[in-house]
């Protein structure tokens, strides 16, 4: 399939799976006859799995160097305890993540209970915000 399909299929634009292939989270595809880049079923769902992986935080590295881990464990080179040992290190990222939203939520729920009615005064929420 033709690079627009693929943009297409997975969501994403043109661009977006250009930038994929210079930064080699995508493979390279095959050219057709004719020069145009040719590729596969695969490659949707590869282009879903970093697109969804960074709308969940992760960055493009991480979700390449989970994709190397995984063929890893695949080619049977991994033991499962090296499995257990990356998960719970993310596990305990995401989990620091969570209670830092948790403590920004709750900053901003108090923010938002101050008033921004007086015009003489910055509002304290783009106060607090700017770091003032």
């Amino acid at each position: 399939m033709l690079i627009a399909e693929l943009a297409l299929r997975a969501g994403v634009k043109i661009s977006t799976v250009r930038f994929y292939e210079r930064t080699g989270v995508l493979a390279k595809p095959e050219r057709t006859n004719s020069g145009y880049r040719d590729y596969r079923d695969s490659d949707v769902r590869r282009m879903r799995f970093l697109r969804r992986g960074q709308e969940l935080g992760f960055t493009l590295a991480e979700l390449h160097e989970f994709d190397r881990f995984s063929q890893t464990v695949r080619a049977g080179s991994v033991t499962a305890g090296d499995v257990a040992e990356v998960a719970a290190q993310k596990l305990r990222e995401i989990d620091e993540k969570i209670a830092d939203l948790q403590r920004t939520s709750l900053a901003i729920k108090g923010l938002l209970e101050v008033q921004c009615v007086d015009a003489s005064v910055p509002c304290p929420i783009v106060s607090a915000l700017a770091g003032q």
